[in-house]
Order: structure tokens, then C-alpha cells, then sequence
């Protein structure tokens, strides 16, 4: 695991090449446990980083804090609480990407850290700017003290892609204060049932619910270039009780109309029958 409290201070601008896989890697389910699924998900968004932010980065904006790809905003939502009471909060943001959650929260005047497990997304969010701590580590071991922040957030950062999510859960309970809340949205796990494609093909069930084998993508030689990880809806519900959180709200996006926007596999036709995105309100007592 990498750690670097100030990534201000030890990375450059984006521009340096990344490594490309040399073949198209197969698509399979198949057990991956922690270290795999760390090392392989670090260098797929290392290597994917620049192109994330090409397609994405308008839809996420330099200083929005987007839940997801149906485009529910915190300054709407206020999951995290009334934007006038984020002032001098300490705030973690994890699997922050280029960090425009944080950003946005930085100008409500909190104090956020931005942590993600890939080095080259933390470039982009150095490209972008921003005054706060960038940090380069693994969800499942927080490099910080007890009871350092009020708040933690996470938008579909992590917790889709790690083996082990009660560590996780477990690690921000620690880190945070008494009181303190985290809000973590995931890919809605109904959509496992369904083909990952947006048209009319995407609206058939094509698998079990139920079954919990991860997706993973792996290169010639058998070794996993990129993992995600599935858990039913009970499951979450049961990792956040098993971290020692209590479930405030569960919330389910419905896709707004004035959203066109094509992400993946999300789209208006199948965000108008299917979720997409669970987002899990949790406080620490």
C-alpha cells in the first residue's frame, strides 16, 4: 500500500505515459480475494484514469459533489447535512478520483481530505486544484487517527470494488467522531441481475440476484486487472451493522428528466425502471 499524506508534494501533472494492457482482458466471475482485488483495481484506474476524466469530467464538473450517474447533487440532497453546517467540518472523501467532492466541500468552507487508491487519479485532481490534502492509500487501512473527522463520504468509491467491505466500514467508523456520518453510494445491486447495457437488452434479467461470485477481468496469464465486487441489498444493510454504524436512510435515486446523459450500462430508459444507485446515510453513535 502506498501512503502519502501530501500528494501535493510527490506527484506530477498528468502527461506522464501509463502502462497499456497489451490485450483485451476476459470477462469472467470468479473469487478474488483482498490484495488481489486491491492490486488489480489500483492499476486498472491508473492505467484508465485519463480516459475516466476525458469521458466523464463534464457530467462531474471540477467542484460538484455528484451521488451518481442519475445526477443527484448534494447541494440538493444534503445527505451530509444543510451545506451551511458543513463549515470547519472535518471531512474524508474516499475513492475521490479528481476530488470535485471535495472541492465542492471545500467551498462551503469544510475541511476535506481527499483519499483514492490510485495515484493517477490523484494527479488529475493536482491538475484541477484545490487546497486540501491529497492521499494515496487503501481504503481498508486509513492512515489516520482515531476520531480525526466529523464527516466521511464516498461516491461510488471503494466499497463496489473491495473484498472485504465490513474492514472498510469498520476503518471509517474508526477514523470518525463520535456522531460523525458516512454516506457511501454504490451501483444499485439489483442491476447485477440485469446485462450491464443501457438499451432494451439491459432490461431483461439475464442472472441470479443472489449469486455473489465477483466480476472480474482478468489478462493472459490469469492474473485480474479489474475486480468489483456484488452484495444484495441485506448484505449492505448487514455490513453497516456489523461496522457498528446505525442505517439512517437508504436512498434510491430516480432519474430526473432533464438528465439525457448516457454512463455505462445507466441511461434514461433503464433509469426511469430500474435503480442504479443506492446510497447508504450512516452515523456513528
Amino acid at each position: 500500500m502506498i501512503q502519502e499524506p501530501d500528494v501535493h508534494q510527490a506527484v506530477e501533472a498528468p502527461g506522464a505515459d501509463v502502462a497499456v494492457e497489451s490485450a483485451e482482458p476476459e470477462a469472467t466471475r470468479r473469487e478474488a480475494g483482498v490484495t488481489e482485488s486491491s492490486r488489480a483495481n489500483r492499476g486498472w484506474w491508473d492505467r484508465n484514469a485519463d480516459e475516466y476524466q476525458i469521458e466523464h469530467g463534464t457530467f462531474l464538473g471540477d467542484d460538484r459533489f455528484v451521488w451518481g450517474p442519475e445526477g443527484l447533487d448534494e447541494i440538493e440532497a444534503e445527505l451530509l447535512g444543510p451545506p451551511e453546517d458543513l463549515k470547519g467540518k472535518d471531512v474524508l472523501e474516499i475513492g475521490a478520483g479528481a476530488a470535485q467532492c471535495s472541492r465542492w466541500l471545500a467551498a462551503q468552507g469544510a475541511r476535506p481530505v481527499a483519499l483514492d487508491l490510485s495515484h493517477r487519479q490523484l494527479q488529475h485532481a493536482l491538475r484541477i486544484g484545490g487546497s486540501f490534502p491529497l492521499v494515496c492509500a487503501d481504503a481498508g487501512d486509513l492512515p489516520f487517527a482515531d476520531a480525526s473527522f466529523d464527516l466521511a463520504c464516498s461516491a461510488y468509491g471503494a466499497l463496489p470494488f473491495v473484498a472485504d467491505p465490513v474492514r472498510v466500514l469498520r476503518e471509517v467508523r474508526r477514523v470518525l467522531r463520535p456522531g460523525g456520518r458516512f454516506v457511501f453510494s454504490v451501483t444499485h445491486p439489483i442491476r447485477w441481475a440485469f446485462p450491464d447495457e443501457p438499451g432494451p437488452e439491459g432490461l431483461s434479467v439475464s442472472g441470479s440476484y443472489f449469486d455473489r461470485t465477483p466480476y472480474v477481468e482478468q489478462d493472459e496469464a490469469g492474473r485480474a486487472v479489474y475486480v468489483e465486487h456484488h452484495r444484495t441489498i441485506g448484505d449492505r444493510v448487514r455490513d453497516v451493522v456489523a461496522a457498528d454504524f446505525r442505517l439512517v436512510d437508504l436512498v434510491e435515486p430516480e432519474w430526473p428528466a432533464w438528465n439525457s446523459a448516457q454512463w455505462g450500462g445507466w441511461s434514461p430508459l433503464r433509469g426511469g425502471l430500474i435503480p442504479g444507485t443506492a446510497i447508504f446515510v450512516c452515523e456513528r453513535e
